[in-house]
Formats: structure tokens, C-alpha cells, sequence
């Protein structure tokens, strides 16, 4: 079994990169989050400039053209990820970063390095003219975008491919169709993947999503079209609170994602949340790499995921196995993607909304004196570890959380140490109101070793 933690927040995996593995491999995986409650102080804007450095990447594992040099159009760990893959290709990095970020990770190992603008996303990463200016101006033959920001964009897919710039993921065509959560529904009813009880596209008005949420029936989930990570979304339990946590998500997802948009869904009362991993090729083949169970939530941003899930029988991973492939292939799908599914009380398969020390991994951006910007998650890394057997990688996560050392700020290393030692959890009892069911449980004050009140952020990892 895999286990991987959040050290701070919900984690996805990253488009792009798997592991293979066959039904007795088990895995599972946590992101360790920084508490909310941290003062940062305020970075000086700089202008706008290019940085080069003289580093080589690394022996190339495979024959790729000279001239090849990618663009990383994100930040923090997933960035570091892709650089360092690429290094081991022989491919060399431009990296892209805010005012706040010209002292980040991914900055330092890349080649070379542009400033994107000010700290806050929508002057930066999401600003398409200054991602593309980037990439133009350094030379760079193709794009990674990481998750998030404009990875779900198909209209930056359009542009970069007009500036004959390979954008590393899926076509224009399939991201509008599924990158829009809104519209996914409909696309997934029409492959026949079922889909959760719904609004037929977005929201046009107060007065329409008033009647339909009474349509659907209490309690309903708004969410963002464009949304992920848990942002823009709301629970409306009561007609007396809707029009009130409608306009809470609108104005988060404009934030978020610069785009208002937002559908209904019927709220599944603690289900399972399980998400299919596929690749597709351009010749239509379709295949998936078996499912994370990322059921154990926090205000809808996932702490923990393993892989396989201990609710799936047989017959029932092969038929959300297919049906992900199925959702995939109604599309066109290229590239690597996530199918995400509810899995109710009862076993009944809900899909929604496709997204994307020895056996002991960390991915994280974070190094000794980083300063976490308040403007973006406040993800700090993944801690992954695997075992033959659910058992024993629960017993490697605990070693491997214990040996991980974080000063400076509070995180949420802690709070898994107590998630494992759940009965519940112990036994695979587990569905998305875990935390809520165990408050009290999971209400021991984390121990947290504090810094100076500039913050830093100090790591040690055994």
C-alpha cells in the first residue's frame, strides 16, 4: 500500500506522472498543511526582469532535440517535480514567478527565470500574455502547466499552440468540455457515466438557482465550474442560508479562478470520494492505472489518499474502472487525467466532474529560511510512502511523519499521526465526513514548534 499526507493541504496527484503498480501494491499518500493563523511579512514588489544561470541539466535519460526547452507555468512542488524530471531528461527550465516568489525552489533550480508580475494570481500565474511573453522571449519549444492556474485553460492551449509552443497535456477541445464542470455533467450522461443529481449547466440568476436548489432538495453543493482545491465551493443545508453562500462561492471562484461560475449538485450525504487515474493516447487508447481513495477531507480539500481503496470489491473497482475509461474516450481525451467518483452509503457509484528512506518519497519546494507566502495554498509538500500490505505502509507513514521535522509554522503533520491512530481509519471506515465524525478525537493540540516572529521556515527530513 501507498499512503501519502498533505503537509498542507488538499493534494491531487500531478498530471503527468505515475506510479505502476499491480493489485497486491498498496499505496497512499499525505499533504501536510500550514495552519491559517501564521503573520507573514509583506514582500517588496520588484520589477518585472529575467534571471540566468549557468547550470547544466543532468545526463538526459532519453535522446531529446538541443534545441527543446520547457517553460513550468506554476509554482511551488509540483514545479520543483516537473523541473527535476526534465533535468533528468536533459531538458533544460525556464521558470515563471511572482514579486513573492523570486526566492522559491523552483526558481532556484531552474535555468533560467522570468518574473510574471505581483504576488497575487491574478497579476501573475493566471495572466496569459505574461506566461506566453515568457516562453516566447526565452526560446522555450514547450509548456508544462502544472495543476491549477492555467492548466484547465483552453484558450492559453490555443495560444501556445498558434506561438508554436507544445502545451504538455490535453487539447483545447477536451479541456472545454470537461474543464467546465458545468457542462461535464451533460458530457458524462451521454457516455452514460452516472453522474450526481443536478442543474443543467451554470446558474443565470439568484431567482433560477433559488428554484432549483428547491428542485433538487436540501442540502446542495454549489460549486465553481472552474473550481479545484476546495475553493468555490459551499453546503447549503437551509433555504435560509443559499443566497447567502451562493454569493460566498461566485465571489471565491472570481477570486480563485477568474471565472463566477457556478452549478448545483445534490449533496451526497457521506459518501466515499474515489478518483480513477487514466492515460490516453492520440490514436484512442485508453487505459487507467487503478484508484486513490482520498476520502479523508477538510473543509473539501483532501489530507489523506490511499491507493488501492479498501471499499472497492472487485466487480466494483472494474466497473469504476470502466467507467472512467468511458468518460475518457466520449471525449478524445489525450494526455493524463483524473475521473473522480462518489461512492455512496449504500456502494452505489456517483462519477463526478473529471479533474487531473527506502519507500519513502517527499515532494516539496520548501528549503531552510523559505518564507510562505500567504498569497497562494499553503501546500508545503507530499509525503508518500508504500508497503506490500495496508498494515505496514500505515506503520511507514508513521515512521516517515515522525522523522519529518517542520519549525516555524504550524502544519498538519500532527494531525495525521492522529488520523492513522484511528480505529476507523485503521479498520478502512472511512468516508468524506471522517474528520467531522471524529472531532473530538482529532481535537489534541498539535505540537508546534514556533520561530521568530519573521516567520521562516525551517526543514529537516530523515
Amino acid at each position: 500500500m501507498d499512503a501519502t499526507m498533505p503537509i498542507c493541504k488538499s493534494v491531487t496527484s500531478p498530471p503527468g506522472l505515475f506510479m505502476w503498480r499491480t493489485q497486491r501494491i498498496r499505496s497512499s499518500q499525505c499533504s501536510f498543511m500550514v495552519g491559517n493563523k501564521v503573520n507573514f511579512p509583506r514582500q517588496r514588489a520588484q520589477g518585472v526582469h529575467v534571471s540566468f544561470k549557468s547550470k547544466k541539466s543532468g545526463g538526459a535519460l532519453h535522446a531529446t532535440c538541443r534545441a527543446d526547452k520547457i517553460l513550468v507555468a506554476n509554482r511551488g512542488e509540483i514545479a520543483v517535480r516537473i523541473i527535476r524530471t526534465a533535468h533528468e531528461l536533459g531538458i533544460p527550465c525556464v521558470a515563471v514567478y511572482s514579486t513573492i516568489d523570486k526566492d522559491a525552489l523552483h526558481v532556484k533550480l531552474a535555468d533560467e527565470s522570468v518574473c510574471i508580475g505581483e504576488a497575487p494570481s491574478n497579476q501573475s500565474y493566471l495572466v496569459i500574455p505574461n506566461v506566453l511573453s515568457a516562453a516566447i522571449s526565452r526560446g522555450c519549444t514547450m509548456l508544462h502547466p502544472g495543476y491549477g492556474f492555467l492548466a484547465e485553460n483552453a484558450l492559453f492551449v490555443e495560444m501556445c499552440r498558434e506561438h508554436g509552443i507544445n502545451f504538455i497535456g490535453p487539447n483545447p477541445d477536451s479541456i472545454r468540455v470537461m474543464g467546465d464542470k458545468s457542462t461535464a455533467r451533460d458530457t458524462m450522461k451521454k457516455a452514460g457515466v452516472p453522474t450526481v443529481p443536478g442543474s443543467d449547466g451554470l446558474l443565470q440568476s439568484t431567482e433560477e438557482a433559488i428554484k432549483l436548489a428547491h428542485e433538487i432538495g436540501f442540502p446542495v453543493m454549489i460549486k465553481a465550474t472552474a473550481g479545484g482545491g476546495g475553493r468555490g465551493m459551499r453546503l447549503a443545508k437551509e433555504p435560509d442560508e443559499f443566497v447567502k453562500l451562493l454569493q460566498q462561492a461566485k465571489s471565491e471562484a472570481a477570486a480563485a479562478f477568474g471565472n463566477d461560475g457556478v452549478y448545483l449538485e445534490k449533496y451526497i450525504q457521506n459518501p466515499r470520494h474515489i478518483e480513477f487515474q487514466v492515460l490516453a493516447d492520440k490514436y484512442g487508447n485508453v487505459v487507467h492505472f487503478g484508484e486513490r481513495d482520498c476520502s479523508i477531507q477538510r473543509r473539501n480539500q483532501k489530507l489523506l489518499e490511499e491507493a488501492p481503496s479498501p471499499a472497492l470489491t472487485p466487480e466494483l473497482r472494474k466497473a469504476m474502472g470502466d467507467a472512467a475509461v468511458a468518460a475518457a474516450a466520449s471525449i478524445g481525451y489525450i494526455g493524463v487525467g483524473t475521473v473522480e467518483f462518489l461512492l455512496d452509503e449504500r456502494g452505489r457509484i456517483t462519477a463526478y466532474l473529471p479533474s487531473g528512506g527506502p519507500f519513502v518519497r517527499m515532494d516539496s519546494h520548501v528549503y531552510p529560511d523559505y518564507v510562505v507566502p500567504p498569497s497562494y495554498d499553503s501546500l508545503l509538500g507530499k509525503l508518500i510512502v508504500w508497503a506490500p500490505t495496508r498494515e505496514k505502509a500505515i506503520e511507514r507513514m508513521k515512521r516517515a511523519l515522525d522523522d519529518t521535522i517542520i519549525t516555524g509554522v504550524p502544519t498538519t503533520i500532527e494531525y495525521h499521526k492522529l488520523i492513522l491512530d484511528i480505529e476507523d481509519f485503521k479498520n478502512g471506515n472511512v468516508d468524506t465526513a471522517f474528520i467531522p465524525k471524529h472531532e473530538q478525537e482529532l481535537a489534541e493540540p498539535q505540537k508546534i514548534v514556533r520561530a521568530s516572529p519573521a516567520k521562516e521556515l525551517t526543514t529537516a527530513t530523515a
